[in-house]
């Protein structure tokens, strides 16, 4: 299959715009007019609450401007300084039941994050990807604080994905205090400047378009880089539409 168009956009674009190009774009994948986009931009500083966002967790919603949207997982912020990949395939013809697609996504943003000798990990029952803060004290219990970098939360319609991923660059992390990240008020929320790593976006830009060569590839055969080459099956996802 042909590889997915690769799109930056310069500025900031506004939400509801880029939600409108992606649903146009959907249908045009789906309908085989179009080839499958990852888009690479900004959104100005607001929240996005999916579809399991709950109310009490929008702590201060007069701060930001506020967005509910049909992508799975609760509030996250979006704003300067931070990448957002939205990441347009069509599922099916790669093989990817949702379950293994949001794992890549994992895999894909775990990937870009070694690039600059970040160790980034996933965590059981906690979608994204979480750093390690050996620097800070440590919680209550004992074990260490984690502070998570990159958000994931997607939709799939008739098998073609959109929304994707978000990786902090250096985005003004106060925000974040607007909300309960994530559902998740145990942890922190870190970027890659915050760590200490003077990373620019079109550094970040580089290595996310390697590291997705590397995970979502498509070998002659139909198997995919990076990912098993077994396939159990598609279990339909209860957000598609």
């Amino acid at each position: 299959m042909d590889k997915p168009e690769w799109r930056i956009s310069d500025g900031l674009v506004p939400y509801q715009e880029a939600l409108a190009a992606m649903e146009a774009r959907v249908a045009d994948i789906r309908a085989g007019r179009a080839r499958e986009l990852v888009w690479l931009l900004e959104h100005p500083a607001l929240y996005t609450g999916g579809t399991s966002a709950k109310p009490h967790d929008l702590l201060e919603p007069a701060r930001l401007p506020v967005h509910r949207t049909g992508r799975g997982g609760q509030f996250t912020y979006h704003g300067p300084g931070q990448r957002v990949a939205y990441v347009l395939l069509d599922l099916a013809a790669r093989r990817l039941d949702v379950r293994r697609y949001v794992a890549a996504l994992e895999d894909w943003t775990i990937a870009t994050l070694a690039r600059f000798g970040v160790t980034g990990e996933r965590r059981a029952g906690r979608v994204g990807v979480w750093v390690t803060r050996p620097d800070k004290p440590p919680l209550p219990d004992g074990s260490r604080r984690e502070d998570k970098i990159a958000a994931i939360g997607v939709r799939i319609r008739h098998w073609v994905s959109f929304h994707g991923l978000s990786i902090n660059l250096e985005p003004d992390l106060a925000h974040y205090a607007g909300i309960v990240p994530c559902g998740i008020a145990d942890h922190g929320v870190t970027s890659l400047v915050d760590l200490g790593l003077p990373v620019t976006m079109p550094d970040l830009d580089a290595a996310l378009a390697a590291a997705f060569e590397e995970v979502f590839a498509v070998r002659p055969g139909g198997n995919r880089a990076g990912l098993d080459s077994g396939f159990p099956g598609i279990v339909r996802p209860a957000d598609s539409s």
